[in-house]
């Protein structure tokens, strides 16, 4: 999913239902993250303007701060998935439309 509007970017994912492994929300333009009112941790992709991964923060549990000083977007996704997608900074991501 990407984010269209201000309201969107300012929400994420509070008040929404977890996300399935293979999902993920795209904050455009964002470098930090709050999770203050979530009720499940989540994984966060920091990107820059060249979909180059800055920073990775795994596991980010409620009423918690998260940021890049570098990063234009971020990813949120489910716990765990920066593991299972052996992600690392450095790599370059590309994103695809359904």
């Amino acid at each position: 999913m990407l984010t269209t509007s201000p309201l969107e970017r300012m929400r994420g994912l509070l008040g929404r239902p977890g996300l399935a492994e293979n999902q993920g929300l795209l904050i455009k333009p964002c470098s930090s993250v709050h999770t203050f009112g979530m009720g499940y941790p989540i994984d966060l992709i920091f990107i820059d303007r060249d979909w180059c991964i800055r920073k990775l923060v795994s596991h980010l549990g409620s009423c918690r701060m998260a940021w890049c000083r570098n990063a234009h977007m971020v990813l949120e996704t489910c716990a765990h998935n920066i593991a299972r997608w052996d992600l690392e900074t450095g790599n370059v991501l590309r994103w695809e439309e359904n």
